[in-house]
Parts: C-alpha cells; sequence; structure tokens
C-alpha cells in the first residue's frame, strides 16, 4: 500500500472529520459556482501549512482550489469551532486506547500585564544606590 503524504487525509481520518465540519446548503435560485469539496480544501489547508508556502502560490495542479478558497475555509471551520471540537475528539480516542502519555506532557503558560494594577515588584539594588542604610 502507498503512503500518504503529509497533507493526504486517509478515509479513516476523514470520517472522523466530516461529521464535524459545518453542513452548506447550496441556494436554489442563482446558487453560484459549486463549492470546492470539504475534503480537497483540507488537503489544500494541510499542505499550505505542511510546506509553508503562501496561501496565494498553491498550484492549482494538485487540484485543492485556490489558496485563497482553501485560507476562506480555514477561517470558516474556525469560527464554527472545527478545530476545537476534532482535538476533544482525537484525545477522547487516545484516552480510550490508553494511548496518552503524560509522563511526556508539557504545561505552558503565558504572562500579562496587570490592568487594574497589583503590586509592583522590589527595585533590584545596585551599587550605584550606595550602602544599605542601617537600621540600629
Amino acid at each position: 500500500m502507498a503512503r500518504l503524504k503529509p497533507w493526504e487525509v486517509s478515509d479513516e481520518l476523514w470520517q472522523t472529520i466530516e461529521p464535524l465540519l459545518p453542513k452548506r446548503e447550496r441556494r436554489f435560485r442563482h446558487p453560484g459556482r459549486k463549492r470546492l469539496d470539504d475534503r480537497l480544501a483540507l488537503q489544500g489547508i494541510l499542505f499550505v501549512l505542511h510546506t509553508g508556502i503562501a496561501w496565494e502560490h498553491l498550484p492549482q495542479e494538485l487540484g485543492y482550489g485556490s489558496g485563497m478558497t482553501c485560507w476562506r475555509r480555514l477561517a470558516e471551520w474556525n469560527a464554527a469551532g472545527v478545530w476545537q471540537r476534532l482535538h476533544e475528539v482525537l484525545l477522547d480516542r487516545l484516552r480510550a486506547a490508553d494511548a496518552l502519555d503524560f509522563s511526556r506532557a508539557v504545561v505552558d503558560s503565558s504572562h500579562i500585564r496587570a490592568l487594574k494594577g497589583g503590586r509592583r515588584p522590589a527595585r533590584p539594588r545596585s551599587i550605584a544606590d550606595g550602602p544599605a542604610a542601617s537600621t540600629t
């Protein structure tokens, strides 16, 4: 069996992702251009993310639509919460298969400014400040 490229979506993975995608009904009157297949758009998104090329340089020969179409679909799915739900589904599957190894987990955090103030850190003393005042 031929090995898939990193941006090609297997049938098994597609069966997991497809139900999470929002359904878009085509308008009856003035339907416009037919929408690009979601699986092809996903593969175009993965190609751009894997290779690091600019969206507008997505090769049309691949059949994944234009880079702008893939970019819009990525934004649409992000707004619909698809990626968060996919993350949860995949984590549930890994937990069920007892395939998560938390001994290798990394905890990350962010530091933000306290908008309402907060305690000011003590100013470090330097040689220029002179000798420390004695309290005796």
